[in-house]
């Protein structure tokens, strides 16, 4: 899945001239845009997901200018606009923006805590502190979001260099199918680890999409 699917997938008003007065914007990282997309979807909540490029995960000291961007933009028209990023990485910065602009985010550091919970995370790592952490969304986008963007298709020597100390790859799957299944395969294979499938659903995302529509 790239960037341009994401945005032919989640509900999207954003581009349309007149005030959506009843509805909540919630500006998402593209690696979890689809997802915040299902579960609004799925329970009738009034939300419209406005994707942010979920390559700036590469570049997180990024993260939080374009959110400032897309959230300044939407304001004036939506009754309430939120962010879908958990830190991912700022170090403080979405926090500072969220306190300037009065907008929540979700909780937690990262997605991965997000969809399993930081207990559960906690736990993965404390069992392999070696672990390479995956989400349907990085298993479905590897080469590009992995390979291409390390370099390891021009530079294959490179993977010893970026994974030479993980130990196994955990996927957290959210809805796990054949497809990502298979996916989850190469990825490791591509990396040299085995791989260990966690299903975690979307039921924690769902409930803190829930917590910033109905704030």
């Amino acid at each position: 899945m790239n960037l341009a699917a994401v945005n032919r997938a989640v509900v999207n008003r954003s581009v349309v001239g007149r005030p959506v007065v009843d509805r909540v914007a919630v500006v998402a990282c593209g690696a979890i845009a689809r997802h915040v997309a299902d579960v609004a979807g799925r329970r009738g909540w009034p939300v419209d997901v406005v994707p942010v490029p979920p390559l700036l995960h590469n570049r997180p000291e990024r993260i939080a200018a374009a959110v400032e961007r897309e959230v300044s933009r939407l304001r004036p028209r939506y009754a309430r606009v939120a962010v879908g990023y958990a830190d991912c990485g700022t170090y403080g910065a979405l926090d500072d923006l969220c306190a300037r602009l009065g907008v929540r985010r979700l909780p937690g550091t990262d997605c991965y805590s997000v969809f399993a919970g930081a207990a559960r995370m906690r736990a993965v790592l404390e069992a392999e502190p070696g672990t390479y952490v995956v989400t349907d969304y990085l298993v479905a986008s590897f080469h590009r979001s992995v390979v291409v963007e390390l370099g390891l298709d021009r530079y294959p020597e490179l993977r010893d260099d970026y994974f030479g100390h993980y130990r196994r790859v955990v996927w957290l799957a959210q809805h796990p199918t054949a497809n990502l299944r298979a996916a989850a395969q190469r990825a490791a294979g591509v990396l040299g680890l085995p791989l260990e499938e966690v299903v975690v659903g979307d039921l924690l995302l769902e409930r803190a999409v829930g917590e910033l529509v109905h704030a």
